[in-house]
Formats: C-alpha cells, structure tokens, sequence
C-alpha cells in the first residue's frame, strides 16, 4: 500500500481547513464534495506516544512500467511539437492560470534574487516567468526535452537571461548539490519512472535546498478516471508524498490548487492541482537505491504501434481540454457558494 512504508495515514496532519468527516482526503477521493485548499503535512511522532488518528488502507501505485499514451517519452515529444503552438493559448487558461502558478510557487520559498534554480520541464517558460519575479533570470536554467517547447520561452522578452538547455527529468545535467531550488510543474505527468524524477531532484539540490513539484491529481469521477487513464500519470496525493519522503526529503508538505471555477471539485482530475514541497536534509546524492530505467528511448518503435497509441492520446488530451469548460459553464449557472 502506498504508506505502509510511512507508518499509515495518521502521518498526516491537516493544516489550513476544518478536517471533513471520513478518510478519503487523504487522496484525491472527494466524491465531487467541496472542501478549501489544505496543506498535507508528514508529521515525526515519538516513537514512545501512541497515536489515536485512524489508520485507512489506501490503494498501491499504478506501475511506471505501464505508460499511458502520451507518457512514452517520444510520444510526449511529438505531442508536444504540435502542442507548443497553443499550449499558452489552450492549456494554461483552463488548467494553469498566473494565480495559480503564483500560489502554487509560494511553498517553494523564493526569497532571495541570487538562488540558483532550476526549472525542468519548464516548456514554454510560463512557469519561469513566475520565477523570475523573485529570482534573476541569469540564476534560473529551463530544462524540457522538447526543442518546440523552449523555443516558445525563448521568445519571452523576460526570460532572456535564462540558461535554457534540452534535457531529461529522470537524467538531469547538473552535477550534484547544485542548485537552491528545483522547481518541476507539469511534467511529472509524463515521466515513466516518477520515483527516479523525484530522485534526481534530491541529487541536484545543495544540503537544505528545497524542491517543488506542481502537478495533476487522480480523478475520481469514472469517465474522467478513463481517459485519464489513457492519456498520462495522474498521481494521487499520497503518491506524492511517498516519492519525496522515499527519495530522502523531509518536511514534505502538499498544497491543494486549481482554478477558481472549480470551487474545490477535483473529482475530474487537475493538470495542475497539487503543489509538493520538500527539504534535502544531506549532501550528496539520495539514498534511494533504483535499478535500470523503465524505458528505453533508443529502442526502435513500431511505426503502426505509435501512430495509434499517439491519436489514442491525442483524444484523451481533447477530454481534458474540454473539461475547464465545461467546468468554466457550471461555475456561470449554478449559484455561487453551492458545490459543483
């Protein structure tokens, strides 16, 4: 089970909201009832102490060696070679918004100009532009692979003094103890192998670094479970927490986020509903011990094969398209203060 290795559920306390009766907050598993944002946080208990929080079985991982459509990385390369010509125009209005980015980045703490930080997958730069409103450009690197991606952040007057390099979130190019912060939104989704992200995103930072993921959370709703399903990993909550805390951080906190028209439903899904947050408490590399890759990029891949998993992927991503919309004409008729 997904915390058995954290000693159940009553690890987490809940910061900033009145606790809802049952146990399904501790994962994605609203049931489409309305609940304000929350701050999920790890708590160390004495050993001594016994807990009376409730202990709940939560459900296991998907595997990583089973990629959705759009999670092979060449899959994610083509996707996004068409994507990147509207993806600031499409996707970032209904699933990734300034005000959420701006709350989103705020757990990643970015006080002081002269951080070195680094933004992988960071794509068209949209989220970089809200980096470099506390951090100077020339101190911030985007890494994506997708050459179509940071072509579109390099066009940002903003951003010129980034370093932008080509790269991959599981391998990443720096060396060890580099950066202050590592900053990831919207790319989780598409890694084959999340817990090796994550893993890397301990490695690169300096002893007290902290790193901060922005992604989507599982839906609950069953046509939306189906193609998310299809399309690319939606974690849920717990699973987040179980990376980080696994790969060696600590003080991990998970923040809850989305746009205002979805007064807190997440039964749908969220491209970007979750900003996790921890601290590198050692130097050096994490001491999570991984095997070999999952995915083999240079292995050849049958023409026929990919065509049909990338226009299955493709229709599934139309789904999540329409979703904010759909979402976006509920908030317009349903009166304000009811949940939708």
């Amino acid at each position: 089970m997904a915390f058995s290795m954290l000693n159940g559920a009553e690890n987490l306390k809940l910061v900033g909201g009145i606790a809802p009766t049952g146990l399904g907050f501790l994962g994605s598993d609203f049931h489409g009832r309305f609940f304000p944002n929350k701050v999920l946080v790890p708590q160390i208990r004495n050993s001594n102490v016994k807990s009376l929080a409730p202990k709940c079985s939560l459900s296991a991982s998907r595997p990583a060696s089973q990629p959705r459509f759009i999670q092979h990385k060449k899959e994610a390369f083509w996707f996004y070679r068409f994507l990147s010509v509207v993806y600031d125009h499409v996707i970032n209005p209904g699933h990734w918004t300034e005000d959420m980015r701006d709350e989103a980045l705020e757990p990643a703490d970015l006080y002081d100009r002269n951080m070195r930080v680094v933004d992988v997958g960071g794509g068209t730069g949209f989220t970089t532009l809200g980096i470099v409103k506390h951090v100077d450009a020339k101190n911030v690197t985007i890494l994506d692979q997708s050459p179509h991606q940071l072509a579109k952040a390099k066009q940002k007057e903003a951003l010129k003094e980034c370093k932008i390099i080509e790269g991959d979130a599981e391998d990443l190019p720096f060396p060890t103890d580099y950066a202050d912060r590592y900053i990831s939104a919207g790319s989780i989704e598409y890694w084959p192998d999340p817990q090796r992200g994550i893993k890397e995103a301990y490695r690169v930072l300096k002893i007290g670094g902290k790193a901060c993921i922005i992604g989507p959370v599982y839906p609950t709703f069953w046509l939306s479970r189906f193609f998310a399903d299809m399309w690319m990993l939606f974690p849920k909550e717990e699973e987040y927490i179980e990376w980080f805390q696994k790969a060696g951080f600590k003080d991990v906190e998970l923040k809850r986020i989305g746009p205002k028209w979805y007064r807190g439903v997440r039964r749908h899904g969220l491209i970007m509903g979750c900003s996790v947050t921890g601290v590198k408490p050692f130097s050096g590399d994490s001491p999570l011990q991984l095997g070999p890759k999952a995915e083999d990029v240079e292995k050849p891949v049958n023409p026929f094969v990919f065509f049909l998993r990338f226009l299955l992927g493709a229709m599934a991503a139309t789904y999540f398209v329409l979703v904010p919309i759909y979402m976006w004409l509920k908030d317009q008729i349903v009166p304000k203060g009811m949940p939708i």
